[in-house]
């Protein structure tokens, strides 16, 4: 449940606000097209649980994206 998810979240970044704002910069950089918003941002949100900074998260599709362009 997503609730649930949130909550974990919650450990790592404090404020509610900071996590939205963050939650939705990471699930835009993370969607695929052809595949569910919601299921983007579970995934969102189980990466900040596990995670010790969301930051992290939030920089890690430019590095990747930054690769496969040099690659083709």
């Amino acid at each position: 449940m997503r609730s649930e998810l949130i909550y974990d979240a919650l450990r790592t970044v404090q404020n509610r606000y900071l996590l939205c704002q963050v939650a939705s910069k990471a699930t835009r950089k993370f969607h695929k097209p052809n595949t569910r918003i919601q299921d983007t941002m579970n995934q969102v949100l189980e990466r900040f649980a596990e995670s010790e900074s969301p930051t992290r998260i939030v920089a890690q599709p430019e590095l990747v994206a930054e690769a496969q362009r040099r690659a083709a």
